[in-house]
């Protein structure tokens, strides 16, 4: 995480180096090889006080591009950084600042690193602040301007990066080609073979920005697709080209990939790849930006797009994507069980003991698709109350079926979690399965799909439903969910708004509440809670009315007044995320 210090402290007038950096036994700073450097050499220098720890993920992400920065500018001779660090002992303190050039406190000076904490009331490492030629704070943004703008941000003034800020968007309407691809150093993209193409003769085409990294799985699994696409769009003398923007770690592994594409790339490590996933804002890999001809940004991410209908995604306008939303909608409404579930030879599911259930003797039933992994805990919490609605729902209905679709990491794992569940599931790492995370569009686990006799999608919510109604919402349908809703509104007449109760100080009010733990006799509930906004408090109305039918409260009449409850789990967590 980043530091934010408060606005005061950067706009006082100007901090005294002596004071802030001397110790009444000390007068001078280090370097990482042991030598001593007095505090009154940083005279007339901009400095950098860099608040950081070797503990810090984000920091140690952060520190090369502070020492690169720091390499090219120290030649100048106006320009030093001290390490200031939030490490927890000498020997990682040493570790640390062997990697960095500049100077630092003694680690041993921990009054004066509490101090400088104090005084920049830093809130975050990595945290960076420049000081200007007279002490006075120039920004605490340094992070992020370095980041950002790397060495073109100095001297680091509000002033330098509105004139850069100024500069791009003057080229993002001039040359917007440029504006992408280009650095102040760089004016072109390179081939596999290593020749430099010059972006001016990309200019005119569509351009496919391809942020991956070459040994991730989903990258691995997503680039042949979009060789086929690419290749296919080239013979048709299409005006269409892809440029590479690598976000890997190791520069062996992206050479050895790229050299087998068929298209360009920005260079390995190169800064614009970090400031063009920040302006496109991506949120996983990989994920492919489209540039129109005219230099405009067309689409932020078609990766879903090529997967599902290839060669048809092009040219990527708005209206083409409208085009194939209708076409997309078509596809739905004339969904099968078969459509979905059959794949060539993949025309089964299996049940407990590994044999083969046809895909043909579930057509016409009512289908639960359950995504779930056995290291997921929402999953885990969930199960169980999944298992209980399954035999509720088998026990009045035997045209009833459950699929697992697995997202554990190995066979052992899916063997495992399977062993718990009483229906039947997709096999382990089946091709199906990527076909299904894509319809489903799956971003997180636990997920479960109701699909009806008819094969046609009912819900992609049916988590939330079993959750609040359990085996009363079968078959998930939006009439019998009215059906429920009336039934709940139902239930509810003749209640207090408000009631008074022995376990809880404040009064309590009825609301809708769509999963909670109560706090009276513990269990899960759903729909209706007597609840304290201001403690988080909970009660199920059986124990709030039926254990305090002599409490006071707003009735509108004073009979007596019960209700049945739901079984349910309060997850830790809403879901788990996809990487």
């Amino acid at each position: 995480m980043e530091g934010q210090g408060d606005v005061d402290v950067a706009e006082q007038s100007k901090h005294d180096l002596q004071s802030l950096l001397f110790s009444p036994d000390r007068d001078f700073l280090i370097r990482n090889n042991g030598d001593e450097v007095k505090v009154d050499n940083l005279k007339g220098k901009k400095v950098g006080l860099y608040f950081s720890a070797s503990w810090c993920g984000p920091c140690q992400q952060f520190t090369p591009n502070l020492v690169e920065v720091y390499n090219e500018l120290s030649p100048k001779g106006d320009f030093e950084i001290v390490f200031v660090s939030a490490d927890q002992d000498d020997e990682a303190f040493k570790g640390y600042f062997s990697k960095m050039p500049w100077l630092a406190i003694p680690f041993s000076d921990s009054s004066t690193r509490d101090r400088l904490d104090e005084s920049f009331k830093v809130m975050g490492i990595p945290y960076l602040v420049i000081l200007d030629e007279n002490g006075k704070v120039v920004t605490e943004e340094g992070v992020e301007f370095i980041r950002d703008y790397g060495v073109d941000a100095y001297p680091f003034t509000q002033e330098r990066i509105k004139e850069i800020k100024d500069e791009e968007e003057k080229a993002k309407w001039e040359e917007p080609l440029k504006f992408f691809l280009a650095s102040r150093s760089r004016d072109f993209v390179i081939s596999a073979n290593g020749n430099k193409v010059s972006i001016s003769e990309l200019k005119g085409n569509t351009i496919g920005l391809y942020f991956a990294e070459s040994s991730y799985r989903k990258c691995i699994k997503f680039t042949p697709k979009l060789v086929e696409v690419y290749e296919k769009l080239k013979a048709k003398g299409e005006k269409f080209e892809v440029v590479m923007i690598p976000v890997d770690d190791d520069e062996e592994s992206f050479n050895q990939s790229f050299e087998k594409m068929p298209w360009l790339s920005l260079p390995y490590d190169d800064k614009s790849c970090v400031k063009l996933a920040r302006y496109f804002e991506i949120p996983t890999i990989p994920a492919l930006a489209i540039i129109g001809p005219d230099g405009r940004t067309l689409q932020s991410d078609v990766v879903e797009a090529i997967e599902e209908h290839g060669t048809e995604t092009y040219p990527f306008t708005p209206e083409k994507f409208s085009e194939l939303e209708e076409k997309y909608k078509a596809k739905r409404d004339a969904q099968t069980l078969e459509s979905i579930l059959v794949s060539g030879d993949l025309d089964f599911v299996i049940g407990k003991d590994g044999h083969k259930v046809p895909i043909s003797d579930l057509v016409g039933k009512n289908i639960l698709l359950y995504f779930s992994a056995h290291w997921c805990p929402p999953c885990r919490a969930f199960t169980p109350k999944l298992v209980e609605t399954y035999h509720q729902i088998k026990a009045k209905d035997d045209a009833f079926e459950l699929i697992f679709i697995s997202s554990d990491r190995d066979q052992t794992s899916f063997e495992e979690y399977f062993s718990q569940m009483p229906w039947l599931a997709l096999p382990f790492e089946d091709d199906r399965k990527e076909y299904l995370d894509r319809i489903f569009k799956v971003r997180g686990i636990p997920m479960l799909v109701a699909i009806g006799p008819t094969g046609r999608t009912v819900t992609t919510e049916a988590r939330t439903v079993v959750m609040s109604h359990g085996s009363d919402a079968y078959p998930f349908t939006e009439a019998r969910l009215k059906e429920i809703e009336a039934e709940n509104e139902e239930m509810a007449k003749g209640w207090p708004k408000k009631v008074k109760h022995e376990l809880h100080e404040h009064e309590l009010e009825l609301i809708r509440r769509p999963e909670y733990g109560c706090d009276g006799c513990k269990e899960g509930g759903a729909v209706w809670s007597f609840y304290c906004e201001e403690c988080d408090f909970d009660l199920h109305p059986k124990c709030a009315l039926e254990e305090n039918k002599g409490a006071k409260g707003d009735r509108e009449d004073d009979t007596e007044v019960g209700t049945k409850t739901k079984e349910g789990y309060v997850c830790d967590g809403d879901v788990c995320r996809k990487a």
